[in-house]
């Protein structure tokens, strides 16, 4: 039962990090993915035994692992002047904030590297 659990919830991110448009996306799923199997096998072998709770904490630090070597592999997460896929910087007057855009994906980031949207 619990072997089963652990197919469905990670079988569904790795299908959707096959579609991904950037390594940022496909990276956070598949982390996702192998975090949540990871963690329930672990969380299943230490302490109260609880395979959910480390697959939820699984996929989480391994989403943002994922997420994170993915936005390295595009050129950096934040915007900077030697990254040839970003744009120049854009205001976003209602926002209050600067933007830029992905020039493969065509996909608008903060500056800061959070996705706009």
């Amino acid at each position: 039962m619990r072997k089963l659990m652990i197919i469905a919830v990670a079988a569904p991110a790795v299908v959707m990090a096959g579609c991904a448009t950037n390594n940022t996306v496909r990276g956070a799923a598949g982390g996702a993915a192998a975090g949540a199997l990871a963690g329930a096998v672990i969380g299943n072998n230490t302490g109260s035994g609880d395979a959910r709770q480390g697959a939820a904490i699984g996929a989480v630090v391994g989403g943002a692992v994922g997420a994170y070597a993915g936005c390295r592999e595009d050129g950096g997460c934040r915007w900077n002047q030697n990254n040839r896929n970003h744009s120049q910087l854009y205001y976003d007057q209602r926002a209050g904030r600067y933007y830029y855009i992905d020039q493969r994906s065509g996909v608008t980031y903060w500056q800061n590297g959070e996705y706009r949207g």
